[in-house]
């Protein structure tokens, strides 16, 4: 297997890409419109054609490249099937592995940041999107997230993996790259050290977070599978567009 953490500096969003080193198929998951020319360059190098993309869920911090791309390679697009989306080729459903060559991710189903959002378990790793981050985890207050859903989930889908498990998320604000169940047991300030769901409960009700600035213009883009809006502001239009800098993870 190849394997790739890249980093999207804007909204911290990290992409994966994992290629089978047999037929040289290879799928991004979460990839961003605005580093979409330095995936392609990464598929390059490594000798991969882009045969899918994969999101863990509809995102409000930022819009998907996965149109662009079909349009670019031809890759097909892959989503939670539960959002019926028409620009999906296919729908992600927890019981029903996804395949790239001899790679095989298993998803599984974790609500609660948003009522669609999936991990994607891969060997001895597990790619956990926003549900579980690295000492935090998504916020629940839009896009009918709901923090016991997610307190659920993370206990009863993630907490149940080997603890030597590693945990790669979908973002990261503070530089770091990967952690494991075992850590996040131990240690996440939300939901870890045995929190219970009224404890998690309290937690995120006293977060207290602005409303996202971009996500009323990232949900219906990525409803489209990655179409930047019309009328996005000035200051918010480098999250579609081309970026000249954008460091790998």
């Amino acid at each position: 297997m190849i394997f790739r953490q890249l980093f999207e500096p804007l909204s911290c969003t990290y992409t994966y890409l994992v290629g089978c080193e047999v037929n040289r198929d290879a799928v991004l998951i979460d990839p961003v419109m605005n580093t979409q020319e330095r995936d392609l360059a990464e598929l390059a190098r490594l000798g991969l054609r882009l045969a899918w993309t994969l999101e863990t869920h509809v995102h409000a911090d930022h819009v998907t490249s996965a149109l662009q791309l079909r349009e670019k390679t031809g890759s097909r697009i892959a989503g939670p099937a539960v959002n019926r989306l028409a620009c999906v080729d296919l729908g992600i459903e927890e019981g029903r592995p996804f395949r790239v060559g001899n790679v095989e991710l298993a998803p599984l189903f974790t609500p609660g940041h948003t009522d669609d959002h999936f991990a994607y378990l891969l060997g001895d790793r597990v790619l956990t999107g926003d549900a579980l981050l690295i000492d935090g985890c998504g916020r629940t207050d839009f896009q009918n997230g709901d923090s016991y859903t997610l307190w659920r989930s993370v206990n009863e889908k993630l907490f149940t993996l080997p603890g030597e498990t590693l945990v790669y998320p979908a973002h990261d604000y503070q530089q770091r790259h990967v952690s494991s169940i075992a850590q996040e047991k131990a240690r996440n300030p939300r939901l870890g050290q045995g929190k219970t769901a009224e404890e998690f409960r309290g937690i995120m009700a006293g977060l207290g977070l602005p409303y996202p600035k971009f996500i009323d213009h990232a949900v219906p883009g990525n409803r489209q599978c990655g179409v930047c809006p019309e009328h996005v502001p000035e200051a918010m239009a480098e999250y579609c567009r081309q970026m000249t800098f954008s460091p790998q993870g």
